[in-house]
């Protein structure tokens, strides 16, 4: 009812579960989809994952209780592009529905980084050192493409920074900020700010908080 009432938006689906939705989604082809973390038959993660390995262009908002929900984590690496509290008041489920259509994350940057500092130190470390230098490798070779400025702006939006606090640091016009964020999302294959943040820390350039 909130959604339908809005000039510029349209429900055109509704799901109750994981494989339904996937259905639903190929059905309708909606621009932006609010998923439930945990749902019968199919959770939220996985059919987040599934809508990322076909190749949809919907962009997923993800509803988890934060405290309760581990799996938000997962959610995002999955794809999603965002989470959103599921006592959130209409103002803000429709700001961050909106934020996420535009290509943008559904939370500041600095509550991005709170909740990677929560979830980050649980992460499995590698079973055996030739396994954590295989993956460092690897994540250097991600980043081969970037140029020493795009680097910069990647550790500092992983450190939660604002595109305002990354031009102060840097000494860069705040457009400047937003055109080195877009061509590094370009090169590196990221759909928002929000994977950004993980990649840098999935690539060292910010470390595990201690």
């Amino acid at each position: 009812m909130v959604l339908d009432a809005q000039t510029d938006m349209t429900v055109v689906g509704e799901a109750g579960d994981g494989l339904a939705a996937l259905d639903a989604i190929e059905a309708t082809r909606p621009d932006v989809v609010l998923m439930d973390i945990r749902m019968p038959r199919l959770d939220g993660v996985e059919t987040t994952r599934r809508l990322q390995e076909r190749g949809d262009a919907a962009r997923v908002l993800v509803l988890t209780t934060f405290d309760l929900d581990e799996y938000a984590f997962a959610a995002l690496k999955a794809g999603a592009s965002g989470f959103l509290l599921k006592d959130a008041g209409p103002a803000e489920l429709l700001a961050a529905i909106r934020a996420v259509h535009a290509g943008d994350a559904a939370m500041a940057p600095s509550t991005t980084r709170r909740m990677l500092e929560r979830f980050v130190p649980d992460l499995p470390d590698a079973a055996a050192e030739t396994a954590a230098a295989a993956q460092r490798r690897a994540a250097l070779a991600r980043l081969a493409p970037l140029t020493q400025r795009e680097r910069e702006v990647l550790e500092a939006v992983g450190r939660g920074l604002t595109n305002h606090e990354i031009a102060a640091e840097l000494f860069l016009a705040e457009a400047t900020v937003k055109t080195h964020i877009g061509r590094v999302l370009s090169k590196l294959g990221l759909r928002d700010r929000v994977h950004m943040v993980i990649t840098a820390y999935e690539t060292g350039l910010v470390g595990r908080p201690e």
